[in-house]
Protein backbone atom coordinates (compact mmCIF):
# COMPACT_ATOMS: atom_id res chain seq x y z
CA UNK A 1 0.00 0.00 0.00
CA UNK A 2 1.47 3.33 -0.94
CA UNK A 3 1.61 6.14 1.85
CA UNK A 4 -1.01 7.89 -0.56
CA UNK A 5 -3.77 5.17 -0.50
CA UNK A 6 -3.33 4.70 2.98
CA UNK A 7 -3.81 8.59 3.96
CA UNK A 8 -6.82 8.41 1.66
CA UNK A 9 -7.49 5.29 3.73
CA UNK A 10 -7.23 7.06 7.00
CA UNK A 11 -9.04 10.29 6.21
CA UNK A 12 -11.76 7.89 5.13
CA UNK A 13 -12.02 5.70 8.45
CA UNK A 14 -11.84 9.30 9.94
CA UNK A 15 -15.01 10.71 8.27
CA UNK A 16 -16.88 7.31 8.94
CA UNK A 17 -16.38 7.90 12.57
CA UNK A 18 -17.12 11.10 12.49
CA UNK A 19 -20.66 10.83 10.41
CA UNK A 20 -21.19 8.18 12.81
CA UNK A 21 -21.07 10.63 15.86
CA UNK A 22 -23.18 13.28 14.03
CA UNK A 23 -25.68 11.20 13.21
CA UNK A 24 -25.77 9.48 17.05
CA UNK A 25 -26.47 13.49 17.99
CA UNK A 26 -28.74 14.02 15.70
CA UNK A 27 -31.11 11.64 15.57
CA UNK A 28 -30.34 9.64 18.88
CA UNK A 29 -32.05 10.31 22.18
CA UNK A 30 -30.59 13.53 22.74
CA UNK A 31 -34.00 15.32 23.06
CA UNK A 32 -34.90 13.55 25.79
CA UNK A 33 -31.99 15.71 28.19
CA UNK A 34 -33.34 18.98 26.18
CA UNK A 35 -33.81 21.75 28.97
CA UNK A 36 -36.10 24.45 27.17
CA UNK A 37 -35.65 28.04 28.39
CA UNK A 38 -39.20 29.70 28.02
CA UNK A 39 -41.00 33.16 29.39
CA UNK A 40 -44.62 32.43 31.06
CA UNK A 41 -46.20 33.61 27.74
CA UNK A 42 -44.48 31.14 25.79
CA UNK A 43 -44.97 28.14 28.15
CA UNK A 44 -48.68 28.89 27.92
CA UNK A 45 -48.58 29.34 24.53
CA UNK A 46 -46.85 26.44 24.07
CA UNK A 47 -50.00 24.25 25.39
CA UNK A 48 -49.20 20.27 25.50
CA UNK A 49 -45.70 20.82 24.43
CA UNK A 50 -44.96 21.95 28.01
CA UNK A 51 -46.71 19.25 29.80
CA UNK A 52 -43.81 16.94 31.42
CA UNK A 53 -41.24 18.85 29.79
CA UNK A 54 -37.89 20.39 31.88
CA UNK A 55 -37.98 24.00 31.56
CA UNK A 56 -36.37 26.72 32.80
CA UNK A 57 -39.03 29.83 33.41
CA UNK A 58 -37.68 33.06 33.64
CA UNK A 59 -39.68 36.52 34.43
CA UNK A 60 -40.42 38.51 37.55
CA UNK A 61 -41.76 37.37 40.72
CA UNK A 62 -44.92 39.32 40.18
CA UNK A 63 -46.08 41.75 43.49
CA UNK A 64 -48.40 40.16 46.41
CA UNK A 65 -48.23 36.33 44.80
CA UNK A 66 -45.07 35.19 47.32
CA UNK A 67 -46.48 32.71 50.51
CA UNK A 68 -44.31 30.46 52.40
CA UNK A 69 -45.11 28.03 54.39
CA UNK A 70 -42.22 27.63 56.84
CA UNK A 71 -43.40 24.29 58.45
CA UNK A 72 -43.26 22.59 55.56
CA UNK A 73 -40.65 24.55 53.67
CA UNK A 74 -43.12 25.13 50.79
CA UNK A 75 -42.65 28.62 48.47
CA UNK A 76 -45.77 29.43 46.07
CA UNK A 77 -45.38 32.53 44.24
CA UNK A 78 -45.65 33.39 40.35
CA UNK A 79 -43.46 33.90 37.97
CA UNK A 80 -44.69 37.10 35.43
CA UNK A 81 -43.18 38.28 32.34
CA UNK A 82 -42.48 41.71 34.00
CA UNK A 83 -44.14 43.52 37.37
CA UNK A 84 -47.57 44.41 35.68
CA UNK A 85 -50.35 43.35 37.06
CA UNK A 86 -52.10 42.08 34.20
CA UNK A 87 -49.01 40.52 32.77
CA UNK A 88 -49.64 36.87 32.10
CA UNK A 89 -47.88 34.57 34.44
CA UNK A 90 -47.39 30.93 35.91
CA UNK A 91 -48.12 29.59 39.37
CA UNK A 92 -44.91 27.95 40.59
CA UNK A 93 -44.40 25.56 43.76
CA UNK A 94 -40.84 25.04 45.07
CA UNK A 95 -40.32 22.55 47.91
CA UNK A 96 -36.53 24.31 48.63
CA UNK A 97 -35.57 27.23 50.89
CA UNK A 98 -35.57 30.35 48.65
CA UNK A 99 -32.14 32.72 48.13
CA UNK A 100 -31.99 35.04 50.40
CA UNK A 101 -32.35 37.82 48.12
CA UNK A 102 -35.52 36.39 46.47
CA UNK A 103 -38.36 38.83 47.05
CA UNK A 104 -41.12 40.54 44.78
CA UNK A 105 -40.29 42.17 41.50
CA UNK A 106 -36.60 40.09 41.37
CA UNK A 107 -35.61 38.56 38.41
CA UNK A 108 -35.88 34.75 38.84
CA UNK A 109 -35.31 31.56 36.60
CA UNK A 110 -36.91 28.46 37.68
CA UNK A 111 -36.10 24.92 36.66
CA UNK A 112 -38.43 22.27 36.95
CA UNK A 113 -41.34 20.44 35.13
CA UNK A 114 -45.44 22.01 33.91
CA UNK A 115 -48.54 19.91 35.06
CA UNK A 116 -51.86 19.77 33.31
CA UNK A 117 -53.14 21.59 36.60
CA UNK A 118 -51.46 24.85 35.56
CA UNK A 119 -48.77 24.55 38.29
CA UNK A 120 -44.78 24.51 38.02
CA UNK A 121 -42.64 22.15 40.12
CA UNK A 122 -39.46 23.67 40.43
CA UNK A 123 -36.33 22.12 41.68
CA UNK A 124 -34.38 24.73 41.38
CA UNK A 125 -34.61 28.32 42.06
CA UNK A 126 -31.87 31.17 41.06
CA UNK A 127 -32.08 34.61 41.04
CA UNK A 128 -31.07 37.48 39.03
CA UNK A 129 -29.13 39.89 40.78
CA UNK A 130 -26.42 42.30 40.18
CA UNK A 131 -22.79 41.43 39.84
CA UNK A 132 -21.33 44.49 41.14
CA UNK A 133 -20.03 44.06 44.88
CA UNK A 134 -19.59 47.12 47.47
CA UNK A 135 -17.89 46.15 50.82
CA UNK A 136 -19.31 47.61 54.25
CA UNK A 137 -17.91 51.21 54.29
CA UNK A 138 -16.52 52.59 57.50
CA UNK A 139 -19.41 52.45 60.41
CA UNK A 140 -22.44 50.31 58.03
CA UNK A 141 -23.04 47.11 59.35
CA UNK A 142 -22.34 43.84 57.76
CA UNK A 143 -26.08 43.09 57.16
CA UNK A 144 -27.28 46.83 56.10
CA UNK A 145 -27.52 45.63 52.89
CA UNK A 146 -30.55 43.40 53.17
CA UNK A 147 -32.50 47.45 53.76
CA UNK A 148 -31.95 47.94 50.59
CA UNK A 149 -33.26 44.88 49.33
CA UNK A 150 -36.45 45.59 51.51
CA UNK A 151 -36.64 48.92 50.35
CA UNK A 152 -37.17 47.50 46.68
CA UNK A 153 -40.00 44.77 47.66
CA UNK A 154 -43.29 46.02 48.00
CA UNK A 155 -44.76 44.10 50.81
CA UNK A 156 -43.12 40.66 52.25
CA UNK A 157 -39.45 39.84 52.03
CA UNK A 158 -39.17 36.24 52.61
CA UNK A 159 -36.78 35.35 55.12
CA UNK A 160 -35.75 31.71 55.30
CA UNK A 161 -35.88 29.22 58.27
CA UNK A 162 -32.65 30.07 60.48
CA UNK A 163 -31.55 33.20 58.73
CA UNK A 164 -30.83 35.94 61.58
Amino acid sequence: MTPVNRNRLVALGALLVAGAGLAFIAFGNIGDNLVYYWSPSELLSNGDKAYSATIRLGGVVQPGSIQWNEAHTTLEFRVADDAKPESKSVHVRSLETPPQMFREKIGVVVEGTYDQAGIFTSNRLMVNHSNEYRAPKEGEAPRQWQDTLAEGATTATVTPPGAP
